[in-house]
């Protein structure tokens, strides 16, 4: 039976978090050499076609978020369908019990789990959010969260609304990648980093290591709208989906606390100019942020009680950025 959970597995040596890998990494390509309906080629591609996969996100996961995000922007939404999972998830993983009767409408499943193990029955791992899904055979094509956006913007380029815009421009692709990269490691990644150490000495090169790139970022900003320049990119998708989280689960949940969001003046001011950009802010659910990350870990708060602060209203005060 796949794990619901973070678990002793999923920490290294010296108490250090270390994140499973993704296990599920097929690609929905252009090139595929399998014909319309057909399953993965010898390459694990699978043929581009508008209507056949559902994207599975859950409202409270920042990976699962950037998936949200990137395919609203690109106008991919009649494209993938969307299912949601609930943000509160017990041993049998993530259910589909916001859906009428529990299952969700196209899969016909109760968990996402039940996907993962018609995918590959021997799966023990953690089941995760993103996962691209293929509806006509009810196989996981991929829970690779990293590369799915990426392949938003470049395999599923036929499909995009006209006037989309270009998240991950060709010339600026080798330093994005090394920013992104940056990104992962010390943010979207060192939160958990931070909140799962199970070390004093694990936690303290996580935080260090957060706050440093956070302050790196907030100089680089202090400069420019938007990490790349004047445009939008899939770094800023990234980093939006962690800092939308830091006050309302961060901050506390996973003793991110040197700052919150909203005591950094430039990451705040940036995170507020991202939020209030349509295909941003609609999508962000602090109910079901919370829920989920007081409301799971119990590891972490064993009495899952959920705060009822902080106070959201600042995110739609003007930003000053453009």
């Amino acid at each position: 039976m796949a794990r619901a959970q973070f678990s002793a597995e999923t920490s290294g040596g010296g108490g250090a978090f270390v994140r499973q890998p993704n296990r599920f990494t097929g690609r929905v390509t252009a090139d595929s050499t399998s014909p319309p309906g057909g399953g993965p080629d010898e390459q694990d591609r699978w043929p581009l076609e508008a209507g056949r996969y559902r994207l599975i996100w859950c409202r409270a996961c920042p990976w699962a978020h950037r998936a949200r995000i990137v395919r609203g922007l690109l106008g991919l939404d009649d494209a993938i369908s969307l299912g949601t999972v609930d943000p509160i998830r017990d041993e049998r993983g993530w259910a589909f019990a916001l859906d009428p009767d529990g299952f969700d409408p196209v899969l016909g499943v109760s968990f996402l789990s039940e996907a993962y193990l018609a995918t590959d029955p021997d799966y023990t791992g953690r089941v995760t959010v993103p996962a691209l899904v293929d509806t006509l055979t009810g196989r996981v094509v991929t829970n690779d969260y990293p590369q799915l956006t990426l392949d938003f913007s470049t395999e599923w380029r036929p499909l995009h609304r006209a006037g989309a815009p270009d998240l991950y421009r060709e010339a600026q692709r080798p330093e994005m990648d090394a920013l992104m990269a940056e990104i992962h490691t010390d943010v979207n990644n060192g939160v958990y980093r931070c909140g799962f150490a199970t070390s004093q000495q694990a936690y303290d090169e996580a935080f260090r290591a957060l706050f440093a790139r956070l302050d790196v970022l907030s100089e680089r900003l202090a400069g420019q709208r938007y990490l790349m320049g004047n445009a939008i990119t899939e770094a800023d998708v990234r980093l939006f989906t962690t800092l939308v989280r830091f006050d309302a689960a961060y901050h506390g949940h996973f003793k991110c606390n040197r700052n919150k969001l909203t005591e950094m003046p430039v990451l705040w001011a940036y995170a507020r100019d991202l939020f209030q950009t349509p295909g941003f802010g609609e999508t962000v659910d602090f109910d079901h942020i919370k829920r989920h990350y007081y409301g799971t870990h119990r590891e972490i708060n064993p009495s899952g009680v959920v705060p009822l602060g902080p106070d959201e209203s600042g995110w739609r005060t003007p930003h000053g950025r453009g």
